[in-house]
């Protein structure tokens, strides 16, 4: 996992909604919750309806989000751009979902699952990483977002985060064969 204060790796990664760029550079001087995620992961889709709430809820108040998608879709085709597209217009994303087709920026985050999610505050410093909260599928506790939410409320108002930082749990990022990270 990457170290509290780490400052975010740069990225200039393709949106296939907009078929525009975003580079991290594009988000200079507002806190910014990075996301890695994907198309096809049960963990993922759990959440997606309660999460997408509150990422377009939060972009409102000033913290910019971006999701990422790192999966080889050569072999995971429902994560291809097509289909990124597909799921953004479904769930209504009002925040860019990328595509890390080298998986370059995945490994630069030391992104181990979908969803991971990694909070910076304005100087691009990182201040959380950590789960949505604790449900998951086929456990019976509800989709709250109860962990980010504080993290994210904290860092708006420029309270302290929490110290305790659950990891995030979910399926591993789809490693192209030859382009597992050493921390895989």
């Amino acid at each position: 996992m990457l170290d509290i204060g780490t400052v975010a790796p740069e990225f200039d990664l393709p949106e296939p909604a907009t078929g525009n760029n975003l580079a991290l550079s594009d988000l200079q001087d507002q806190p910014l919750l990075v996301v890695f995620s994907c198309n096809h992961c049960p963990y993922v889709i759990h959440i997606l309806e309660s999460f997408t709430v509150y990422a377009n809820d939060a972009q409102k108040n000033g913290l910019s989000v971006v999701m990422i998608n790192a999966n080889d879709v050569d072999n995971y085709p429902d994560d291809s751009p097509t289909k990124m597209v597909e799921l953004s217009t479904q769930y209504g994303f009002e925040f860019p979902y990328l595509y890390d087709q080298s998986q370059v920026v995945a490994i630069a985050y030391r992104a181990a699952c979908t969803p991971d999610f990694f909070l910076f505050n304005q100087r691009h410093e990182l201040v959380y990483r950590g789960q949505y909260d604790s449900a998951r599928p086929g456990n019976e506790t509800p989709v709250s977002g109860t962990d980010l939410k504080a993290a994210t409320d904290a860092l708006l108002n420029e309270q302290l985060l929490p110290t305790q930082q659950l990891p995030s749990m979910g399926c591993n990022i789809k490693w192209r064969a030859g382009n597992e990270p050493e921390y895989f």
